[in-house]
Order: structure tokens, then sequence, then C-alpha cells
């Protein structure tokens, strides 16, 4: 059985103090959890975090990385800096990335080769528009993000990594995805990796990141081919983020 994940990603918020008093309540309330619990702090509180989740069973990530390893990339950061100060988990193509930095699927694929390379798990996110959707190319437009990947690092690059389906067209918009839909894109998301190597598809986990929240994790997280959150804003609120940590447990 694929053990459940949920990875906080606190965007571009918080502060020194802010952060120690939310990790300290997340690492008190996630000390019995039998799922899996990451966060990703801006990288400026990365080292700090580091220290204050030494102790604990909580995960540290990253939101973002460089394609290089190394070089004149001024305010980019290398994967091998991500795991200098820690980090496990690394974010590649990002919803935001994609739509703010104009982050395509090429450069997304040379991220996750570049996380990959240096032993780090890559968090893959994909996810389609609401234009996409209503034209209905969710399927095509999945299938060219997984492809990019696999093309350039192999499907075997699958064993340690992770993929957040992200439906840019439920986050923050006002429409909401139902856990059948969920259910829907990740089940084609495994069946598609399954076609290059079924037991990797089937040891996949597959997170879900379209506005989860303490009233619709657990429904979300009970489709049987949905293992888990990519939260957002629920977890720099840490009763809301317990709360979405509980409702993924077995």
């Amino acid at each position: 059985m694929r053990r459940k994940a949920v990875i906080g990603n606190w965007k571009m918020h918080g502060s020194r103090a802010d952060n120690a008093a939310l990790i300290e309540a997340i690492v008190a309330g996630a000390a019995d959890s039998s799922a899996e619990c990451a966060v990703c702090p801006p990288f400026v509180y990365l080292h700090e975090m580091a220290r204050l989740l030494r102790d604990s069973a909580i995960v540290l990530g990253a939101q973002n990385v460089c394609a290089e390893a190394q070089g004149a990339y001024t305010g980019e950061v290398s994967a091998a800096m991500l795991k200098d100060v820690g980090c496990h988990y690394v974010l590649v193509g990002h919803s935001e990335r994609r739509t703010l930095y104009g982050e395509d699927n090429a450069l997304v694929a040379r991220k996750f080769v570049a996380v990959h390379s240096r032993g780090l798990a890559p968090v893959l996110c994909v996810g389609e528009t609401l234009a996409e959707r209503e034209t209905n190319q969710t399927q095509q437009v999945i299938a060219a993000q997984l492809d990019a990947v696999v093309t350039l690092c192999g499907i075997q690059s699958l064993e340690q990594a992770v993929v957040a389906y992200e439906p840019v067209w439920a986050i923050g918009t006002g429409h909401t995805a139902t856990p059948q839909q969920a259910q829907d894109v990740h089940a084609f998301i495994r069946q598609r990796l399954a076609g290059q190597d079924a037991k990797i598809a089937a040891e996949l986990r597959i997170l879900y990141g379209g506005s989860v929240k303490t009233g619709n994790a657990r429904e979300l997280f009970a489709m049987s081919d949905v293992d888990g959150g990519l939260i957002g804003g629920a977890s720099l609120k840490a009763d809301e983020f317990l709360a979405i940590l509980a409702a993924a447990q077995p």
C-alpha cells in the first residue's frame, strides 16, 4: 500500500517568528501521524527550518530549483545547495512557476533532472488551466507534461519522485474539483505511466493540489489513486494543516 503524504507549500509567506510558531505546532500535532508530512518554506528560511525539524519526523522541502548545477545565475539556488541545507523534496513545475514565470515542459524536465541527479525527491507538478479543461485538453496537456520528464530522465527516475496534480482551474477561481474529477485525472496519470513500467506506476504517489481544505480532504484522500495532498494556504494554519494530515490516516 502506498503511504499517504501531505506536503505544505508555504509559498511567499511567513517570517522567522511566524514560522517557528507554525512549525512548533505542526511538530507537536504530527508526532503520531502514520502519513508522511513535509513542509516547503521560502528559500531564506530553509536552513533555520532544517534546524527546527532536526529531531522530528517532518521532512523539509524546497519550492523551486535552478536547472543548472552552478555558475553565473544570480538569484538562483541549485539542487546541491538544497541538499546541503537538509532538503529532501523539491517542487518542480508548480502551476505558479508555469503560469507566472513561463516555465515550459522542457525547463521543468531539466529541473526534475537536476533534483533527481542529486539524490533528492522531485515533486513533479502537473495540471491544466480552465480553458484547457473546457476544450477537453486535460489528458493531452498532462500527458505532455509527464512525457517531457520521462523522455529526458527515464521512467526509472519516478521511483524516487512524487507527482502532484494541480488543476489550475480549481485554485482560487471559485470552481471546485470533485473527488471523482480528481480521481479520474490521477487514474489517467497512473495509466499513462503504466504503459512504460507498471510497477513504478503502481507504487508512485500522486498527490492532489487543488485547494484541499479540512472540509474536502477526507473525501479526496479516500479516492483510490489520490495518495495525499499538496497543500497551499491551509498549510499556513497549524490546526487546518493538521486536520488535513489526520484525514490522510488510513
